[in-house]
């Protein structure tokens, strides 16, 4: 009997839409309720007064999923939206959520869609956003709490207070890594202008870069959430990451020994604690071993002059070697851009050998 409904249980699941959702999907959902918003203004008013409410986003999936309430198509603000969540069911807004269009309905999902909610409200919530693949907020009265459901993700929304304290905690371990992160650079600039790649420290370069990145995700994440009340540490954030995932990009590029693309797409799978094992990072490079010694394109390097791309790509493609493109005499640049060219280009690599 029990395997029976197991059964019945997986294909019930299987209908649900349960494709991913891209972090730019959910944060456009986290900025619709974000403070500063009316729909925020009105969910704070909802707790306020001691009530709860279901507020269910209309798509066209959901109609087949209400039954009854009142049809209302009108204008959305926050003191309408807290006047009809004294009734017990559930608040319809339009796609654009500037409209009221249905209060005090029935929801009616699917009850054998798998819920760990208990509560009913908290239940139909939870099983709508999963059927219907719409966003569904559910502000609960006895715990004083703010819930969103989005297809199959849900997210306790946070206070702003404590979002804030969350988001200063991210922000202060992202300027260490970035510390660090500089401090690795710099090495791997001395060492592959002295003409000698270092597999081990580039590892230690793109494991700061990518943690650096996992960490701006989750920041990002708060930022957004934040609202208005995140401006300054959208503006610090910014300071603080520039040119880390290019820099970290062309690391990856100069030393992986398959696609770029494919190595960084690898990267950004794994997580904190696979990020730190050498190791990992040594097999997504495609590198059997960890060698002292490895010729490198130079692309990372090459990229801090004044060269365009295109004149990048084509000394690379000659020189074959970051040795090569940055050492070479005069007469080597010249049979690759021509004599006018060749000597500013000279001057330039020159120039970078001395200053980096």
């Amino acid at each position: 009997m029990e395997e029976k409904k197991e059964v019945q249980q997986r294909i019930v699941d299987s209908g649900i839409k349960k494709e991913k959702v891209s972090d730019e999907e959910f944060f456009n959902v986290l900025r619709a309720i974000a403070p500063g918003t009316n729909l925020r203004t009105a969910i704070n008013g909802v707790l306020k007064t001691g009530k709860g409410a279901l507020i269910v986003v209309e798509n066209e999936a959901l109609p087949d999923l209400i039954e009854g309430g009142f049809r209302l198509n009108s204008r959305f603000t926050p003191q309408r939206l807290i006047e009809l969540s004294k009734m017990d069911g559930a608040i319809i807004l339009s796609k654009d959520m500037k409209r009221i269009i249905v209060a005090n309905a029935l929801l009616t999902p699917d009850n054998k869609i798998s819920t760990n909610e208990t509560g009913t409200r908290h239940k139909a919530a939870e099983r709508t956003a999963k059927q219907s693949g719409t966003l569904v907020v559910a502000v609960s009265e006895r715990k004083n709490e703010i819930t969103l459901y989005y297809k199959n993700i849900r997210y306790p929304v946070v206070d702003s207070g404590d979002l804030l304290r969350k988001a200063n905690e991210h922000l202060h371990m992202l300027e260490k890594h970035r510390e660090l992160f500089d401090k690795h650079l710099d090495r791997l600039n001395k060492l592959e202008l002295r003409n000698y790649p270092s597999v081990s420290q580039a590892i230690q370069v793109i494991q700061k870069g990518r943690i650096i990145q996992k960490i701006v995700s989750e920041l990002q994440k708060f930022i957004i959430e934040l609202g208005k009340d995140g401006l300054l540490l959208k503006t610090r954030l910014k300071e603080i990451i520039a040119d880390v995932e290019r820099e970290t990009d062309l690391v990856i590029k100069d030393y992986t020994q398959t696609d770029m693309k494919k190595s960084r797409s690898i990267l950004e799978e794994l997580s904190y604690e696979d990020l730190f094992s050498k190791d990992n990072i040594l097999r997504v490079l495609a590198h059997e071993k960890m060698i002292p010694h490895v010729s490198i394109k130079g692309w990372r390097i090459l990229s801090k002059t004044t060269m365009p791309e295109s004149e990048i790509a084509s000394l690379v493609k000659e020189s074959g070697s970051l040795g090569k493109a940055i050492n070479s005499n005069l007469g080597f640049y010249k049979n690759i851009f021509g004599d006018e060219k060749a000597q500013a280009i000279k001057s330039d690599i020159e120039h970078l050998k001395m200053n980096l």
